[in-house]
């Protein structure tokens, strides 16, 4: 989601979130073996997106940012997210660490005029992995993986306070072409409790106007996304990365709410990342 710019706690916070965020897509393009323990670098990052799922809101960013990628055996800032490896076989890992999300600035958009905003998020709990694909064979080319992150998740914008719990079971395909590029594609569901899917979609009385009724979110599915990514390195240092998406929240447990104007909406963006500085030895994996 798209990044706040309030006091220069909750900034630095946001451009942690980020970068953790978008730390995959500044790694795609790499060769899948080899790839180095630590990289420092930077990355430009234009996006598009819903402000959040079910919101007739179109928000435009572009962001530029550092980041820090290191694949220990047991401490890794990868893969979207930064914590621990608990264990690791050839066909699971579980890993305990931090992602994040983003909220929306105040009066952006329309349907939750006078409320609160969505603050930007950050996520705590334990990722199981599992590679569905065995080692060292393929499926079109390609592997596939099943991740099952369970997070509690926190308000950065509001002294950390406790937002709920979000689950997000995801089925993930990636595969290196010929030519270089790195695809990736994943289907996933979004899984909130009621705490969670009342900061969304929830409308307390006191905000209640005409056009927008006091609503009570329900726990359960958030929303459905389909996303396609790509990355393609230009040279040693650079690489470009893209990706879409889309979203709908049909079916979902709060379609209904008051908030939701537009059930299916697209997320599109494109990145340039930059390696500064890698180290000579190989990382874990």
């Amino acid at each position: 989601m798209p990044l706040l710019s309030m006091s220069r706690k909750r900034v630095c916070a946001s451009w942690v979130l980020l970068a953790l965020s978008v730390s995959t897509s500044a790694a795609w393009g790499q060769s899948a073996t080899g790839q180095p323990r630590w990289e420092l670098g930077a990355f430009a990052l234009g996006t598009s997106q819903q402000a959040y799922p079910g919101a007739e809101t179109q928000i435009s960013r572009l962001t530029v940012l550092p980041f820090f990628l290191y694949r220990g055996d047991v401490l890794r800032v990868d893969q979207g997210t930064a914590g621990v490896r608990a264990f690791r076989t050839d066909r699971w890992d579980l890993d305990i660490g931090f992602a994040g999300s983003f909220g929306t600035r105040g009066g952006e958009v329309a349907a939750r005029q006078g409320m609160p905003e969505i603050g930007n998020m950050a996520e705590f709990g334990p990722r199981l992995k599992w590679r569905v694909t065995p080692p060292g064979e393929s499926w079109l080319g390609g592997r596939v993986r099943v991740d099952l992150p369970l997070r509690a998740v926190f308000d950065v914008s509001d002294g950390f306070a406790r937002k709920g719990l979000n689950f997000e079971p995801e089925l993930i395909f990636d595969r290196y072409s010929t030519a270089g590029f790195f695809y990736n594609t994943t289907l996933s569901a979004v899984i909130g409790d009621k705490k969670l899917n009342d900061s969304f979609y929830g409308v307390a009385p006191a905000y209640a106007i005409a056009g927008r009724p006091a609503y009570a979110a329900q726990a359960g599915l958030i929303s459905l996304r389909l996303n396609a990514s790509f990355a393609k390195p230009l040279s040693r240092d650079w690489r470009l990365f893209g990706f879409a998406r889309i979203e709908t929240v049909r079916g979902a447990a709060n379609a209904d709410s008051p908030l939701v104007k537009k059930p299916t909406g697209a997320t599109a963006g494109i990145g340039l990342a930059y390696t500064w500085m890698r180290s000579s030895e190989a990382g874990a994996d």
